[in-house]
């Protein structure tokens, strides 16, 4: 099923390709709501022995347009984890501090350590699109960032990160829809921005940047997973499905311990 979803060097990148609406022949919530609970038990289980074992980090990067869910998906699929060892970052406009420096700088700086999980609301991947959609940086320079960024995920893997990688997938309908329900409700009109009605005219300008990122950064290490999300059940359902999957594949060990030597420690 993940093999659906997954976007590598060796896939032909078109999001035309993938249906916002597609639920993987799932009815339902209900369809899904008891392995949903289990991978969630699985995920905390993972999460224990990430660190305690703190052989790798798991870095875990949301992209997708305006209402796609990005805060959404993180609340739902990864609200039980151990605080702890789980920290959820933001990317907004940079500010004065974070423009002086390279643009991965800021990302590089809160990566997570070894035996952590961290995830990205945006990235440093608007460096690549939302630049190159208003025309802020040109072809060349795009280029160039896109062959940084390869190299720095593949440094982050090399040192034991394991990156995931999820574009939330939406329509334009889905995404009008949404800002309707935000502007008629109260309690939902302060995540209401104007520019996010701008945005929409460059809607295919922001697919072609998005394809031309995920074709220059999709590899067998680290793959894009393009996730349906218009039905939000199955948004949730299968971004964990992916990072479960992904983390399962790893050899975590809790430490090994010397019961004799701790015995005579406290004794």
């Amino acid at each position: 099923m993940l093999e659906n979803y997954r976007l590598d060097e060796k896939r032909k990148v078109s999001l035309q390709d993938y249906d916002p609406n597609d639920t993987a022949g799932y009815a339902g919530k209900e369809d899904v709501a008891e392995n949903f609970a289990q991978m969630k038990e699985q995920l905390q289980d993972i999460q224990e022995r990430l660190y305690a074992s703190k052989t790798n980090g798991v870095l875990v990067l949301f992209q997708g347009m305006d209402c796609s869910g990005k805060d959404g998906v993180v609340k739902k699929v990864l609200s039980g984890l151990n605080p702890q060892g789980f920290r959820a970052e933001s990317f907004k406009k940079p500010t004065g501090d974070e423009a002086a420096h390279d643009f991965l700088w800021r990302a590089h700086r809160v990566a997570p350590a070894k035996g952590h999980i961290t995830s990205f609301n945006r990235s440093y991947y608007e460096e690549v699109l939302i630049t190159r959609v208003h025309e802020l940086i040109d072809k060349k320079t795009a280029n160039s960032r896109l062959k940084h960024i390869q190299h720095f995920e593949k440094m982050l893997a090399d040192n034991g990160i394991v990156l995931i990688k999820i574009f939330l997938h939406i329509s334009p309908e889905f995404q009008l829809q949404k800002i309707n329900e935000r502007m008629e409700n109260p309690e939902k009109l302060w995540k209401f921005d104007p520019n996010d009605l701008e945005e929409r005219r460059y809607w295919d300008s922001y697919m072609k940047a998005y394809e031309n990122a995920f074709k220059a950064t999709a590899t067998k290490t680290n793959p894009w997973h393009i996730v349906p999300s218009n039905n939000r059940w199955f948004r949730d359902y299968l971004v964990l499905k992916i990072i479960v999957s992904a983390l399962g594949k790893l050899k975590l060990e809790y430490p090994q311990i010397d019961i004799e030597y701790m015995q005579r420690q406290v004794e």
